[in-house]
């Protein structure tokens, strides 16, 4: 009986303590304050010509492990915007996946932001498209606007290379869709995202 009681009193201790801990944030981003930028320098005849385009609606969760997994698709670019309505034989495309983003970020490094606080942080990011697949670290500053909200930016000035771009089948594809045969050297990127707690 007293060895029961003995791990009644562990079990009800460790539960004691877990609700006396603090709850680990569970953080994801928020569709709709989060997008990408991207400036695209049209080689044309008569000299450069500058686009902007936009990647919106990203989405992803931060898992516990720390692993953030980003989709994006061809539905989240102002290209079909600019397209118009697709042929019925061509609808399927929209939700033609252009790439997956994967990198690491420990949520207890979130958590522990304080509001109106920030940080930066480099992050390696696998770039998975088609059967490929690159790593490009990407410095970011993460600051904590309110006890659920962190806004996600730049570091620094960020870049794609355009002659990868043109040489990715699916890039290259989209690319030719708006008219573009020939893009500078440099695509400038910038993110705008907000992290939520779940």
């Amino acid at each position: 009986m007293a060895t029961h009681h003995k791990v009644v009193f562990k079990w009800g201790a460790m539960a004691l303590l877990a609700l006396a801990l603090p709850a680990q944030a569970a953080w994801q981003l928020d569709p709709a304050q989060s997008r990408l930028e991207a400036t695209v320098v049209e080689i044309t005849p008569s000299g450069p010509v500058p686009h902007q385009h936009r990647l919106r609606e990203l989405r992803g969760d931060i898992g516990p492990d720390g692993t953030l997994r980003l989709p994006l698709r061809l539905n989240q670019t102002d290209v079909l915007d600019r397209l118009g309505d697709l042929p019925p034989w061509l609808s399927g495309v929209k939700e033609l996946p252009l790439a997956t983003l994967v990198t690491q970020l420990p949520p207890e490094r979130l958590d522990a932001l304080a509001v109106g606080e920030s940080m930066t942080e480099t992050l390696l990011f696998r770039i998975q498209a088609e059967d490929v697949t690159q790593q490009e670290p990407l410095k970011l500053r993460f600051t904590r606007h309110a006890r659920g909200e962190i806004r996600v930016t730049n570091a620094e000035r960020v870049a794609l290379d355009g002659r990868e771009l043109m040489a990715n089948q699916t890039a290259r594809s989209i690319l030719l869709l708006l008219g573009y045969e020939q893009i500078g050297d440099e695509v400038p990127v910038q993110l705008d995202a907000t992290l939520i707690d779940r």
